[in-house]
């Protein structure tokens, strides 16, 4: 077989282990983004696992169930509960929006008159609009098709997330149970492609990783624990369902918790609960978003050094890329990715061969 033969079978090869490339990338990238917080997920926990399967006596496959549907209940779960109560308030909203509409809304309180310049103006348009019901409608009707749709969207895409999200819960059990394997494979691809400083590159990678889910995840679930706790305390319905929700927006910093407990504060107030209300205002900027300013920071630094605004980018730009588990995935990758280029680029470069000059 001369040269010129084997050339042409090299190319073939190489053509052809590109098109399988291409294939297997075609077929997973639907997965990406759920095979990617998997990923993620089984890592950052992988220590509770590793307890977990020593306290079974080594059976792997049982304690990666265990781990998957510990995963299930505290990710899985929530998010269920938070779309099943979404779509009973829009329907719940949709109905007075309708019984407002055909009867008319009551008449302002007393206090809204009061407001410094703006007070006796506000009055007055609400007096208007509760008294004539057809200007009501007339002025509420562009917006229900579109309200109509946001609701639609909003619900569409909780249930992507959801989606997403069991699937990456159920790609954990085949992490967890083949994870040594798998991670020796990594190390072995890593050494191969950055040499001696393969481990410590994974290393810091795996501290990134770690510090990063803990202070974005840890601090979110605590503000969800306390802002629940003001909840019940000032005696609202849905506590659970409304720390839930504190929680995932807790994600959006700065402002995603105040989204929450606002409203709630200013209802409070409308409703003449001044006291409850005040509490609230004082509960909700002091605890549960200054927490924010403590733990977050406390928990990232441990390892990373990962400012406000490429947590803030990580966010939207992981929400924009992969939905609802963008929210996760971005500031990681982000996180990830400045940790490994500020070690390559603070590594000081090899002297120059004095025999090469």
């Amino acid at each position: 077989m001369n040269g010129s033969t084997r050339r042409i079978e090299a190319g073939f090869g190489i053509a052809a282990l590109s098109l399988l490339a291409i294939g297997c990338a075609v077929v997973l990238l639907p997965f990406a983004s759920s095979l990617m917080w998997a990923v993620i997920l089984t890592f950052s926990t992988w220590p509770v696992y590793a307890w977990l399967e020593h306290r079974l006596g080594g059976r792997a496959s049982l304690a990666a169930l265990l781990m998957t549907l510990l995963l299930a209940t505290a990710l899985v779960l929530p998010m269920v509960l938070v779309g099943t109560s979404l779509a009973d308030d829009a329907r719940t909203v949709f109905d007075i929006v309708r019984t407002y509409a055909a009867g008319g809304l009551p008449g302002p309180p007393g206090w809204v008159a009061q407001i410094p310049l703006l007070g006796a103006e506000i009055a007055r348009s609400w007096s208007e609009l509760a008294a004539n019901t057809g200007t009501l409608v007339e002025l509420l009707a562009p917006y229900m098709s579109a309200l109509r749709d946001t609701v639609l969207a909003a619900t569409a895409s909780v249930g992507r997330g959801l989606l997403e999200l069991t699937l990456s819960v159920v790609a954990t059990f085949f992490l967890y149970r083949d994870g040594r394997f798998a991670a020796q494979r990594l190390r072995t691809l890593v050494h191969r492609l950055a040499g001696d400083r393969a481990h410590h590159l994974l290393k810091v990678a795996g501290d990134t990783i770690i510090s990063v889910v803990y202070g974005l995840i840890g601090t979110a679930l605590v503000q969800g624990l306390l802002a629940a706790l003001g909840f019940w305390l000032v005696g609202l319905d849905k506590v659970l369902f409304l720390g839930i929700l504190t929680a995932v927006l807790a994600l959006l910093p700065p402002l995603g918790p105040p989204l929450v407990w606002g409203p709630v504060a200013a209802w409070l107030l409308y409703d003449g609960q001044h006291g409850w209300g005040i509490f609230m205002l004082v509960w909700g900027g002091l605890v549960v978003s200054g927490v924010d300013n403590l733990l977050k920071p406390y928990l990232i630094s441990r390892g990373s050094d990962m400012g406000l605004l490429l947590v803030f980018l990580g966010v939207i730009g992981g929400l924009l890329a992969f939905g609802f588990l963008g929210i996760f995935l971005g500031p990681t990758l982000l996180a990830v990715g400045y940790a490994l280029l500020r070690e390559w680029s603070t590594q000081p470069t090899e002297p120059a061969d004095p025999n090469d000059a």
